[in-house]
């Protein structure tokens, strides 16, 4: 599960966790819009020392405009996986992403869980991040891995 395109730096450590071993990667993205308000992301921001990020919060693109953007970063995402000799697929989910991410482990019948973002510590400090709520839903271990740079 990730939030924003992958970098080359995070599609290395991704496709390396594993050594040699054969990974197949089914990729889900919720375009970030909908995935935190904006008073948290700015929280977020502001503890990370970027109040320029902080204040221009108001410009993140929110439910159906952050779609578009959604879809090209899961298309450049997956497209950098399979560049590497990975299998890899995806979707957007807009609505209820742990439910789509629990039918999906069950689906493809998943070893593991990535949850791939930047960090959000209000959400992270009250257990409320995407990683902490999957542990509680999916019934596989879930890795909390951290984006290595901004996209």
């Amino acid at each position: 599960m990730i939030e924003k395109a992958l970098t080359s730096a995070d599609v290395e450590f991704v496709t390396t966790l594993h050594g040699e071993e054969g990974v197949a990667f089914h990729v889900l993205l919720q375009p970030r819009g909908d995935q935190a308000d904006r008073l948290l992301r700015a929280i977020d921001d502001v503890a990370l020392g970027e109040l320029d990020e902080a204040a221009r919060e108001n410009e993140t693109p929110e439910g159906a405009e952050a779609v578009g953007q959604g879809q090209r970063a899961l298309e450049v995402s997956l497209v950098a996986l399979r560049a590497t000799g990975s299998e890899a697929r995806g979707r957007l989910i807009e609505e209820h992403p742990l439910d789509a991410l629990k039918g999906l482990v069950d689906e493809v019948g998943a070893d593991e869980v990535i949850v791939l973002t930047d960090p959000h510590y209000v959400e992270e400090f009250f257990h409320r991040d995407w990683a902490s709520r999957a542990r509680h839903k999916v019934g596989v271990p879930v890795l909390k891995l951290f984006s290595h740079s901004k996209v």
